[in-house]
């Protein structure tokens, strides 16, 4: 029994990590029995994380059939698309006339585009990490630690669903890059608004805002 908690927690870290990086997509129904066979636990601990998943709104649980990996819902996705779309601008806008700042943030972007350009294509997860990472430290620049740690909350569901895109789509990979180096050359202009037109422009052709989640995020 000394050991049921670090299972539970094992068991919880893999099959969250499968559901951000897509590899068990929103709409499959697992079971506790396959999990506990992946995971190499009885299946006590399986209970206990689904328990936790499902608290944290990642699945519902049915009982004696499984567990449902909740899809990502328009309105949700919609949700969190104007949300980077407010937070990102919101950074860039309080870094136009600082000058220093603005050169270390662009620094720190071009070094993540060249690693995020020599990540394994099939390495879904490092993909999805450094992508998410890409726009905190849009936002952390920004130097507003509330907004910052609020949009670091969204980074579970930016990672879903960048990866669910990719999936969809592989040539989302190379959207992704070019986008990412529209959004340094606009933010290295100091342009705002440039760089909201462009951001808008990323969220919606990687995630294909107005054709999935019902609604222009504009």
């Amino acid at each position: 029994m000394g050991n049921e908690p670090s299972a539970a927690t094992k068991v919880y870290e893999v099959v969250k990590e499968l559901i951000l990086t897509s590899e068990i997509p929103g709409g499959d129904l697992i079971s506790e029995g396959d999990v506990a066979r992946r995971c190499e636990v009885s299946r006590t601990p399986v209970r206990e994380a689904f328990l936790r998943l499902e608290t944290e709104g990642w699945m519902r649980l049915y009982p004696k059939r499984g567990a449902l990996v909740l899809p990502v819902t328009e309105r949700e996705a919609g949700d969190v698309l104007r949300a980077r779309l407010l937070l990102e601008g919101h950074a860039v806008a309080q870094i136009v006339d600082r000058p220093a700042v603005r050169a270390v943030l662009l620094d720190d972007l071009r070094v993540n585009l060249a690693e995020h350009r020599s990540v394994d294509a099939s390495d879904m997860a490092a993909f999805a990490r450094i992508d998410a990472q890409f726009h905190q430290l849009i936002v952390t620049a920004g130097d507003n630690q509330l907004i910052a740690g609020f949009f670091g909350s969204l980074g579970e569901r930016h990672r879903r669903m960048t990866t669910a895109s990719v999936h969809r789509d592989p040539a989302v990979m190379a959207r992704i890059f070019d986008d990412h180096a529209a959004l340094i050359d606009a933010i290295d202009s100091g342009d705002p608004t440039a760089f909201d037109a462009a951001l808008a422009a990323h969220l919606t052709s990687v995630h294909q805002g107005p054709s999935v989640y019902g609604q222009a995020i504009r």
